[in-house]
């Protein structure tokens, strides 16, 4: 759920929002009239904000929230699994008051509107992101093998592969020649090869600043975590430090992951015992997700008609650089960029 997006407003031919209406005045828990959006989304879920009964506000407090997840398209049966899993680990998510799973509907306890992305400054972020690893650190402790789906090569190769069809192909209007695609190729394998050896926990895919919601007590509220699975230890991190939405200077991240991995280590999560290797982990994960999130970006706007995102594929193409021209093997994707968008060469760092 991402607070900060625009909503789609409701249609009045809008059939789904007549049964979600229905359900909640069977429920007697909320005022129906006061539906109001509460938060637009990236995939086929809408969220609305509705004030509580005042009889029962003591108990459910002043409003709820009403998720509509098309069963078709959405999987409420993973979003119920995973909410328990991180319920469990004492993270804080939403609780759920009500469901309706085979009409895709749900009432869930309000954590609020004021996402991460919206609060954080250079003077809280130490403090915000200290409270984020806490919550992914017990997440992460809670991991067990056969829970979650795995986050296998099939899965790594589907995600990548959205970075030649839709930021390639279709936002840059570049047809790869042979050589080209055979340069990507490669790699994608370094990075595969890469993601594939790092030990494995539980995943949220989508942990950053506007799935995390500032909260006074339990900071932070964790939402969109339906995706969730097993896989590389990094990743997580990757998503939260090395953000689309908001980026931070290099320095300022590397003692932020260092700080991670000192704790991690100390409450014996799987992490590399050598920094500088956990670093270049983390690196490699951050570029996996960047370059997935480069092709769904654009796939987001010339297939769902959602343009917003085109807004930050500029920090998402500077992270990929720099983090390309700190490493031997990942230099020719660096290329392929300046070649596709005629661009001179960057001076780096390599190690």
């Amino acid at each position: 759920m991402s607070s900060s997006l625009p909503t789609t407003p409701a249609t009045s031919s809008d059939t789904r929002l007549t049964q979600l209406t229905t359900w909640l005045d069977t429920l007697g828990l909320v005022q129906v009239e006061s539906r109001r959006p509460a938060s637009a989304d990236a995939s086929f879920r809408r969220y609305f904000r509705l004030d509580v009964a005042p009889a029962l506000r003591a108990k459910l407090g002043d409003t709820l929230i009403a998720m509509d997840a098309p069963p078709e398209r959405e999987n409420v049966p993973a979003f119920i699994h995973v909410q328990g899993l991180l319920l469990a680990a004492g993270v804080s998510v939403p609780a759920i008051v009500a469901q309706d799973v085979a009409n895709g509907f749900l009432l869930l306890s309000d954590l609020g509107s004021t996402t991460y992305l919206q609060r954080l400054d250079v003077d809280n972020a130490p403090f915000m992101y200290s409270d984020a690893v806490d919550a992914l650190v017990k997440f992460q402790l809670a991991s067990e093998p056969g829970v979650l789906p795995d986050y296998d090569r099939a899965f790594i190769e589907r995600e990548l592969n959205l970075f030649p069809e839709w930021f390639v192909g279709k936002h840059l209007g570049v047809s790869m020649t042979p050589a080209q695609s055979a340069t990507l190729t490669k790699v994608f394998e370094a990075i595969i090869a890469n993601n594939l050896a790092q030990q494995q926990v539980f995943m949220h895919r989508d942990f950053h600043s506007r799935n995390l919601m500032f909260m006074d007590q339990g900071n932070p509220g964790v939402l969109d975590f339906q995706d969730a699975v097993f896989g590389p230890v990094t990743y997580d991190l990757a998503s939260l430090l090395r953000d689309a939405y908001v980026q931070w200077d290099e320095e300022i991240v590397l003692d932020w992951v260092v700080r991670y991995w000192q704790r991690a280590k100390a409450v014996g999560l799987p992490v590399n015992p050598d920094i500088d290797a956990f670093y270049q982990d983390f690196e490699f994960m951050a570029l996996q997700r960047h370059l997935k999130i480069l092709g769904l970006f654009c796939r987001l706007n010339y297939r769902d008609g959602k343009s917003a995102y085109l807004g930050d594929l500029p920090t998402v193409i500077d992270y990929v650089r720099k983090t390309c021209n700190r490493y031997i093997v990942l230099k020719p994707l660096a290329r392929l960029l300046d070649a596709f968008e005629d661009k001179v060469p960057q001076v780096g760092y390599t190690f």
